[in-house]
């Protein structure tokens, strides 16, 4: 009798050991789904933002340039949380919008690639083009070199030509 406690001791412990890891990736993914849906969110509201500027030139209030220029200074400006802001591109891969880089804004990054090779302007566009996605890349932060993983939401907004999107870091 004492060894079937001990064993069914013995089993009991491990098996909730090997769960150990399980449910932390379990609570892992449960937050990036968190984050996944908050930053979808934030990107169609920033998208239902440009949506109106775009209202506005329809009715004849401003030109198309102006409405895309006043679309990028809001979309420049646009934070949410601690550190959550937007970027676009157009759909040929020029920055339209990059929390003011200078260095960066109106650059073609088609190109860009992270340190593992992945080409993430043009997942960026192909998933934007295709209504909308995430796309799991390495970047830095605002200030720092050293790039780290980064999960990003992008869609299209076919009136501006501009794949407009953001992310977070893991």
């Amino acid at each position: 009798m004492k060894r079937v406690l001990i064993t069914a001791r013995v089993v009991l412990l491990s098996v909730a050991f090997l769960c150990l890891p399980a449910g932390a990736q379990a609570e892992k993914q449960e937050n990036s789904s968190a984050q996944d849906l908050l930053v979808k969110s934030e990107v169609e509201t920033a998208v239902s933002m440009l949506q109106a500027i775009f209202t506005k030139h329809q009715q004849g209030a401003m030109t198309l340039e102006k409405a895309k220029e006043l679309g990028a200074d809001l979309l420049r400006e646009l934070r949410y949380g601690t550190d959550g802001y937007f970027w676009a591109d157009t759909t040929e891969g020029v920055n339209v919008v990059l929390y003011g880089r200078k260095d960066v804004e109106g650059r073609n990054r088609l190109e860009d690639k992270d340190q593992k090779g992945t080409f993430y302007i043009k997942e960026f566009l192909a998933k934007g083009k295709a209504g909308g996605g995430y796309v799991d890349y390495l970047f830095s932060k605002k200030g720092q070199t050293k790039t780290q993983p980064k999960r990003s939401y992008v869609l299209l907004f076919e009136p501006f030509g501009w794949v407009v999107g953001s992310g977070y870091y893991r």
